[in-house]
């Protein structure tokens, strides 16, 4: 398998998207604007050539844009690998690709999100686990901080103390999401819409720095969907969902 580096310079021509093929869609110019953000930051996005069916995205933690204490520590944002690319070894290159780059950098380890049984959108656990990372947090709502640690003596990252009990005091839905993954472009304001039409309490809140991401009262800061205080889940959502959702509500 070949691998392409998406960097500034050519991010313009690259297909950077899991799903998403149509390169001029909104979702993927959102994600894209996100990406030249962060690449003075240390980011990198690596991905196979064969349209971004498999790719791996990291960042030194202390620019990461989630509530973690990680210094030192490389922190990875996604590993994907789709569909019939699975099975084939390439996240073992994406993977091996970032410990090397990691270490050739100086770095303590790299961390990572995931649960204790597989989660969408999460790393998988039994892949983690094959790959030497264990458990070093975990919030209340069973979402984990998981690590690899370089050096025995590494200190292991933690939460900061926001994310450790994901609740807020207001009623009705409050989402929490920011424009790191490219669905949230289209869906959120579909979401809005649909809570509008519905008249159903509802307020989107959209992380726009890597502060506020370190803040925010949850893990997982790409998407986050609250009822009347409570944490309901990290997983995106269409109007479809989202109403039968609602309807499930008391």
């Amino acid at each position: 398998m070949e691998y392409i580096r998406v960097t500034k310079e050519n991010i313009d021509q690259e297909h950077i998207c899991c799903a998403i093929s149509n390169n001029k869609d909104v979702q993927v110019a959102s994600k894209k604007a996100w990406l030249l953000d962060r690449f003075d930051e240390g980011l990198v996005f690596l991905k196979s050539a064969e349209r971004g069916k498999c790719f791996i995205e990291y960042l030194p933690a202390e620019n990461a844009w989630n509530p973690i204490h990680a210094d030192g520590f490389m922190y990875i944002d996604c590993l994907w690998v789709s569909g019939s690319f699975k099975g084939h070894g390439y996240s073992n290159d994406l993977m091996e690709a970032c410990v090397r780059d990691s270490r050739e950098k100086g770095k303590k380890g790299l961390c990572i999100l995931s649960a204790a049984r597989k989660k969408p959108f999460l790393a998988d656990p039994k892949y983690l686990l094959h790959k030497g990372f264990s458990v070093c947090d975990e919030a209340d709502n069973g979402i984990q901080l998981w690590y690899l640690p370089f050096f025995p003596d590494a200190q292991p990252p933690v939460f900061r103390e926001c994310a450790k009990h994901p609740h807020l005091e207001e009623a009705g839905y409050v989402l929490y999401y920011t424009s790191q993954c490219p669905f949230n472009a289209k869906y959120v304001p579909l979401l809005e819409q649909t809570a509008k039409e519905q008249g159903i309490p509802f307020r989107a809140v959209h992380i726009e720095s890597r502060e506020e991401a370190r803040n925010a009262p949850t893990p997982v800061t790409t998407y986050a969907l609250f009822f009347d205080g409570k944490y309901v889940t990290h997983e995106q959502m269409n109007a479809s969902r989202f109403l039968k959702l609602a309807a499930a509500q008391p």
